[in-house]
């Protein structure tokens, strides 16, 4: 399959929440049916409507931000012809590069009835507390700090914001946690399609808002933080690098663990590290 393959020739080598945006998002998922790998790589891609590439193809326009996309071509003016246009595009162009931090929440009470009641637990507090410290010895200067709006993540946020003084917040209800796209392959006891309808639109929103490309306004690199779920941020790694999001259900994050992503001006997406928890010693390190 398309996502396998993705990952085979990378190891070869050759390789903010608005209600506008949420609305915008198209319902995710793809029926079942038994064509063969061939057939699945080439589908029409549930967001844009059009053919997805081959795995080795890179898709410069995925964030819709690439200049020539921005530029209405037909205005272009014949008489000065491309001197105006290279103008224009650079109008346009990303000067920066964005770094992504995705966070998971720590460990939580899961027995809680209501959200509200799924706090921290006392470990959670200390992995939340290891990763802020982590986070502080980066020597960085972040720019902000966006986080879920679930008790877990709050909570998180509130002890890792005191290793980072000075760094704004800010809560959306894009980053809660849900289920993304029906994952492939089909795992039995997941949930039903009506809920992967729901809660994929809100989380590709969440996509498209947070994940881009720098604007050309923007003259320094930035670093953000997101702190959220595990299905999220899996999901955004997945949309970000370009593998089929189906595959998401097979990445594994532990709590409190750092996922660093790189989008450089031209559009091209790196993935620095994936679920590090390397700065716990091994008794902390959970996965509830």
């Amino acid at each position: 399959m398309a996502f396998r393959q993705a990952l085979q020739l990378a190891a070869c080598g050759l390789a903010g929440g608005s209600a506008a945006v949420l609305f915008s998002a198209v319902a995710v998922g793809k029926p079942r049916g038994g064509g063969d790998a061939d057939t699945r790589a080439t589908e029409p891609s549930t967001w844009t409507g059009v053919s997805r590439p081959g795995p080795s193809v890179w898709d410069s326009n995925w964030d819709r931000r690439e200049p020539l996309s921005l530029i209405n071509l037909k205005k272009r003016n014949v008489e000065s012809g491309e001197e105006e246009l290279a103008s224009r595009l650079d109008h346009y162009k990303a000067k920066a590069t964005r770094h992504i931090f995705l966070i998971r929440h720590s460990q939580y009470h899961v027995d809680g009835s209501l959200e509200k009641d799924r706090t921290l637990t006392p470990l959670g507090r200390e992995q939340a507390e290891l990763t802020g410290l982590r986070l502080a010895s980066l020597g960085l200067k972040f720019n902000k700090i966006v986080h879920s709006s679930m008790t877990r993540a709050v909570e998180t946020t509130d002890i890792i914001s005191k290793h980072l003084p000075g760094v704004s917040r800010v809560s959306t209800d894009l980053l809660r946690e849900g289920a993304p796209i029906e994952p492939d392959p089909p795992v039995s006891h997941w949930k039903p399609e009506a809920v992967y309808y729901e809660d994929g639109a809100r989380i590709e929103a969440a996509f498209r808002n947070y994940i881009h490309r720098a604007d050309a306004k923007q003259e320094e690199d930035s670093y953000e933080i997101f702190i959220c779920h595990a299905n999220v941020i899996r999901y955004i790694v997945c949309r970000a690098l370009q593998f089929p999001p189906e595959g998401w259900l097979r990445l594994s994050l532990n709590n409190g663990s750092i996922t660093h992503l790189v989008i450089r001006p031209n559009g091209r997406v790196a993935l620095r590290t994936l679920g590090d928890t390397g700065f716990m010693p091994p008794d902390k390190i959970t996965r509830s």
